[in-house]
């Protein structure tokens, strides 16, 4: 254990400090129901942004990265569009702003802007509740699964274990540190609400930021009198049909075995279903968890989109210059690094075993509390997301419609905490972290895209629609997983896509519309663009002074062009640590040209409301 006095004064102090928040903003939280959920909307965009910026920087997520990095080399920066982290262009051109003009407090509460109060509008919001919730367990354990695995290399379970009165067998012991150090986010989420985990955030966003800088300076001092020794598409973004060109033989061996068991090694295929499914998901919008509770927290449609925007201009270079720095590290002096977990090599320990390695003391506690405020925050925002779905749709809405706000109170305090458990009991039964992000953003994802694509662009699209298209999608991804084990999750969304297609078909054709008036109100209030001609007649002939959307052409060029920068301010990083002179100037004239154009095309021409 290289802990040293120093460095647990440091994490024990930032702990500290996210419980004092918790209590300073205690007060506010209990103000109103908006106050605790959504900061009562007076929170800034750029602080917003930074936290969920900072949600984005897990621990999980960031393992996994450095994994992707280390193992295909500039090729990983298209892999986290499984994910997809596009899907922040989409939300940053327009999608924000549409949510966020329906001014409700979580996306099942969005359902009855769309579909009204009818009894297809209760089955579709039921489901979306239960779909958040899913999805809301799944990242929790994920988080989860990834910390526990993360601290087991600065405790040693054989320095602890003498001292707890019970056995825990091995398998286990990750699970137990969890539940040890998640005990903290509980705290100063469920007390504070929105408000406090956002301040909480921007800390977070500062540690991590001033630990991805030491990461990355030492690993270019490393580079400085040590050989990178990789293949030779290592260093390459571009790729052919397989990746041939990341043969590890000779240099590292094990690493061939890992591209072969994690399914990437037709790539050009994988890239095209990659594209294919996050594409489809970006159009559906932010799935309901913190990224969306962030947006209905903004002041106002500007603003939330001016937020999803910053997310990716924050979060992008600092987070992959602490990626990069790992990695290199990691690959500089792979034999000194202890990845054995169970008699086999497992490539997810590559993060903390660095750490362990490298990280001097002192810093190794700033690092630590970085990381662990990167769980923190990660888990405290998906913990908010959960106790506003079973708050404010499932008790205010069917159980006790008329609480008042201490009775709000002690009820988020009870969910935030059965939450937890749940999540907790879901993380046991998960093997790595890989699976559960496999499973999340492949099978999970699947069953939500069709209908939440469909109830922004097309008119006719209904309630029982929404909800057999849903129901069609969940089942199988809930069992797909089981069924074809041996398969990559990507490769059965389109199985998923097609189930969801047909279920969504038939709810919508087999019963009547949506209420007209609800169909005109939401198509006046969100004014989106797609499949809305009789509507928009009806409006326009009742509201002569209404301009529809005619901007699907300049937001699919904002979308391509935001695109392209995002993915320059994942490689920046990765080749200024490398001290490649010419990719390091290419990356930073298309990200500058990208700025000037989306200042002209998307920002100058964002909406007031």
């Amino acid at each position: 254990m290289r802990l040293t006095v120093i460095d647990i004064v440091i994490i024990f102090t930032y702990l500290i400090s996210t419980v004092v928040i918790g209590l300073v903003l205690k007060k506010v939280a209990q103000k109103s129901k908006s106050n605790y959920m959504l900061g009562g909307n007076k929170l800034p965009w750029y602080m917003l942004g930074l936290s969920n910026a900072s949600g984005m920087f897990d621990i999980s997520g960031t393992m996994w990265l450095v994994t992707l990095l280390f193992v295909y080399g500039l090729k990983s920066i298209w892999i986290p569009w499984l994910w997809p982290v596009f899907n922040q262009i989409f939300l940053m051109v327009f999608l924000s702003i549409w949510l966020r003009r329906s001014k409700v407090t979580t996306g099942a509460e969005w359902i009855t802007t769309r579909f009204g109060h009818r009894r297809d509008s209760n089955l579709s919001h039921g489901i979306v509740v239960i779909f958040a919730l899913v999805m809301c367990f799944g990242m929790l354990a994920y988080g989860f699964i990834g910390l526990g695995k993360f601290m087991m290399i600065f405790i040693p379970w054989d320095i602890i274990s003498p001292h707890i009165p019970f056995h825990v067998a091995e398998q286990y012991v990750p699970h137990l540190y969890g539940i040890a150090f998640t005990i903290f986010a509980i705290f100063y989420a469920i007390i504070g609400g929105m408000t406090s985990i956002v301040w909480a955030d921007v800390l977070q966003f500062v540690i991590m930021t001033i630990a991805a800088i030491v990461i990355g300076i030492l690993a270019m001092k490393a580079l400085a009198v040590e050989t990178l020794n990789v293949p030779d598409g290592w260093r390459s973004p571009f790729f052919g049909r397989t990746l041939n060109d990341l043969d590890w033989s000779g240099i590292i061996a094990e690493v061939n075995s890992k591209i072969a068991s994690d399914g990437f090694s037709l790539f050009t295929i994988f890239f095209m279903m990659m594209v294919f499914k996050g594409v489809l998901v970006s159009l559906a919008g932010p799935a309901p968890n913190y990224d969306m509770q962030k947006i209905l927290s903004t002041k106002s449609p500007k603003e939330a989109a001016k937020m999803s925007g910053f997310v990716s201009v924050v979060l992008m270079p600092i987070r992959y210059f602490m990626i990069a720095g790992f990695a290199i590290l990691g690959l500089l002096y792979y034999d000194r690094l202890n990845l054995m977990v169970g008699g086999v090599i497992d490539f997810e320990q590559i993060l903390p075993s660095a750490i362990s390695e490298f990280v001097p003391v002192g810093l190794l506690g700033l690092l630590l509390a970085g990381l662990l405020a990167a769980f923190n925050s990660t888990f405290a925002g998906t913990l908010n997301a959960a106790q506003a779905y079973i708050v404010n749709d499932i008790y205010l809405r069917y159980v006790k419609p008329e609480a008042s706000n201490k009775q709000i109170t002690n009820m988020n305090y009870i969910t935030g905490i059965v939450v937890v458990i749940i999540s907790i009991i879901f993380g046991i039964f998960a093997e790595d972290v890989n699976s559960v992000l496999q499973w999340i953003v492949s099978a999970l994802y699947g069953s939500f895209v069709v209908s939440n694509v469909l109830k922004w662009y097309w008119w006719r699209f209904n309630g029982y629609g929404y909800f057999w298209g849903m129901v069609a999608g969940l089942i199988p991804a809930l069992i797909f997983p089981y069924v074809f084990s041996e398969t990559l999750d990507l490769y059965y969304f389109p199985y998923l896509l097609m189930v969801s297609i047909v279920g969504a078909l038939l709810g919508t054709f087999l019963t009547k519309p949506t209420d007209e008036e609800t169909l005109k109100e939401f198509y006046k209030t969100v004014n989106p663009w797609g499949f809305w001609g009789p509507i928009k007649r009806k409006v326009v002939a009742e509201n002569p002074d209404f301009v529809p959307n005619k901007n699907f052409k300049i937001d699919m060029f904002n979308i391509a062009i935001g695109t392209i920068a995002q993915t320059a301010l994942v490689a920046l990083p990765i080749y200024v640590i490398l001290k490649d002179t010419l990719p390091i100037w290419i990356t930073i004239i298309i990200t500058v040209i990208c700025a000037v154009i989306l200042k002209k095309t998307w920002w100058d021409k964002l909406p007031e409301n």
